[in-house]
């Protein structure tokens, strides 16, 4: 069994100091130590956390001159580790989460030890009561927080991704900026033939929160939902997909202003490219269907 060597990666914009510091800490108190870590300031100077948190391994910062959303960010830091040529495993975690456990990358570890085509490892996210929101399980009506085995998408706030599953499928896609990112490079993976496994038994502690605090939430939401269907669905999937989503939107949204700007995205995601069209087999679709998850919906 070889043990990959793990990293981890931090994306801030800055306005989260004390919440970075707990993360870091939380990196720091783990009984596995990673071989890197990486920190990025998306458009935001960063403070030399390694010396004053004390930190294990080699502390790498990147300033970003600006904000490249979270999947630009993190391609910055994938590039970054690449460059190094010294670990096989990225830990991504969102700067204002917390390892509660002392095991996590241990048990990262583990599981990519024993399945070389294991490509993304989902985290559980739970609030500080304990709570997974429903929304939090990768999984269509999901009500156990604490099934896991394969599934078809991940939580961008904890996860780990391999980098060999990275070259073959490619990087987070940053045109995105945030809100379907995952799915995108979930799919790709489950068309390469990678697993996507879901770990109940790794958590992350994160602020229950909601997707629309975000002031671009509805507009970006809707661009990238037709920019990932445009890139990754076979042609008669498309329309089938997007009718669906135009129909929960409609029920979902209560809010004039919000309806408003999901389908000024909507209108947006057709008008500009979302990247390079590359659609997943029917074989991928009906695996994806097995899993729980049919691309339809």
């Amino acid at each position: 069994m070889v043990e990959p060597r793990i990293a981890v990666a931090v994306v801030t914009m800055g306005n989260r100091p004390a919440e970075v510091d707990a993360l870091l800490m939380s990196v720091a108190k783990q009984d596995l130590a990673p071989e890197r870590i990486v920190i990025v300031g998306n458009g935001c100077p960063l403070p030399d956390f390694a010396e004053r948190l004390g930190l294990p391994g080699e502390v790498t910062l990147i300033e970003t001159e600006e904000n490249l959303g979270c999947p630009g960010g993190r391609n910055v830091a994938l590039r970054r580790l690449r460059e190094f040529e010294d670990v096989d495993v990225v830990v991504e975690l969102d700067d204002d989460g917390l390892l509660v456990d002392a095991d996590v990358l241990r048990g990262v570890r583990n599981l990519y030890a024993r399945d070389p085509r294991l490509g993304i490892v989902g985290f559980r996210i739970a609030d500080e009561t304990g709570e997974t929101q429903r929304r939090h399980v990768p999984r269509i009506g999901a009500k156990d927080p604490l099934r896991g085995g394969p599934v078809t998408g991940f939580l961008g706030g904890g996860h780990a991704l391999s980098l060999a599953m990275l070259a073959e499928v490619g990087d987070w896609p940053a045109e995105f900026f945030f809100a379907h990112e995952e799915t995108d490079l979930a799919w790709r993976a489950v068309d390469a033939g990678w697993t996507v496994l879901y770990a109940p038994e790794l958590l992350l502690q994160h602020p229950k929160t909601s997707p629309a605090r975000h002031a671009i939430y509805y507009r970006v939401n809707a661009r990238n939902r037709v920019w990932l269907t445009r890139r990754r669905l076979p042609l008669p999937l498309i329309p089938v997909h997007l009718g669906v989503w135009v129909l929960l939107t409609l029920v979902r949204v209560r809010s004039w202003g919000g309806l408003r700007a999901w389908f000024a995205g909507f209108g947006e995601g057709w008008r500009e490219s979302g990247g390079e069209r590359r659609p997943m087999r029917w074989r991928t679709v009906w695996r994806l269907t097995r899993l729980g998850r049919p691309p339809v919906i």
